[in-house]
């Protein structure tokens, strides 16, 4: 009977690839070696869509709709049931301020979030917090809780990533080290978070990076960074992976076409590894062909991905990068 049991586990692994849960996409078809729109018509359909996160479960997706000069930000969500993705509603616990960049944490039942909604009714905020939301016992989302002020400043925190650990990385604007702008981490203590911490130099440097999206297990981080020698147009993704010490080794900079003229960011990875999701406002190449055109063809292609706004893409990670 054990080894029975033993041989039907070993069956269910390499069904549902080594231990992950099988996750289906609300998207025909698989990305290859190349970007392509992800979910396009769903989740990229021709207007302002950035970042994107999914339950391990693989049932819930979270995702920001803008208005490109970000006076609303809102974030939606799209939930499977009964094994069909349904169409995006505005998640619950957003919709009435500026709220963008959730998170899942690794075990589903928390989401963070980056918002400029007051931490009471009574004052308003000018700078962007990270947020919380958890799930109750009836598996519905709760009130969001504004965090520790350890974690947040008097300027703006942006895009949570939490890693199983518990440790909390995201954006500052606030001077913690090299950059207007670094990546940090706060770790989880008795009563919050320690303090912000920026990482080393292999990470962070005296130019922008921001919106970073941690491993769970923290063996890499890809992020973005704009202003350095490498950079192909107004910011691109990088990664950087620990060594056998655990220290952070320099950050690479990801090949083209992955990386393009235009912004990339706002970085993904699937539970399993195989994909990377991330946004880019690169242009549809109909309309930087040169190619005089008629109002008739202007029309849809100023509707469509990529018309320059922000659109959402996939393509095959690669862990050798």
């Amino acid at each position: 009977m054990v080894y029975r049991k033993l041989i039907l586990l070993f069956i269910f692994m390499l069904i549902t690839g080594s231990g992950f849960a099988q996750v289906t996409y609300p998207d025909a078809s698989l990305p290859a070696d190349t970007p392509r729109l992800f979910a396009e018509g769903i989740l990229t359909d021709g207007l302002s869509n950035r970042d994107f996160t999914i339950s391990p479960k693989g049932d819930e997706i979270f995702f920001t709709l803008q208005q490109p000069r970000f006076i609303t930000s809102t974030i939606l969500q799209i939930q499977k049931k009964n094994g069909k993705w349904g169409k995006p509603e505005v998640a619950p616990f957003s919709g009435r301020y500026r709220d963008l960049e959730a998170s899942f944490s690794p075990d589903g039942q928390t989401v963070y979030f980056s918002s400029d909604r007051p931490v009471n009714d009574t004052i308003t905020k000018k700078d962007f917090d990270i947020w919380r939301v958890k799930r109750d016992k009836n598996g519905k989302w709760g009130q969001p809780e504004n965090l520790s002020p350890e974690v947040n400043s008097a300027k703006s925190e942006y895009y949570p990533s939490v890693a199983k650990s518990g440790n909390l990385y995201f954006t500052v604007e606030a001077d913690y080290g090299k950059g207007s702008e670094d990546i940090v981490v706060c770790k989880p203590t008795a009563t919050g978070y320690s303090k912000p911490e920026s990482l080393p130099e292999a990470v962070n440097t005296k130019y922008d990076e921001f919106n970073a999206f941690i491993d769970p297990d923290e063996q890499f981080i890809m992020f973005s960074c704009y202003g350095r020698t490498d950079d192909l147009g107004r910011g691109d993704l990088y990664i950087s992976h620990k060594d056998k010490s655990g220290n952070w080794l320099p950050a690479k900079h990801l090949p083209a076409p992955i990386n393009s003229t235009a912004l990339d960011y706002c970085p993904f990875i699937s539970a399993d590894k195989k994909y990377m999701i991330f946004t880019s406002n690169r242009i549809n190449s109909q309309l930087s062909n040169g190619k005089t055109k008629s109002y008739q063809q202007l029309q849809p292609l100023l509707n469509s991905p990529g018309n320059g706004w922000d659109d959402i893409y996939w393509v095959k990670f690669n862990e050798a990068w």
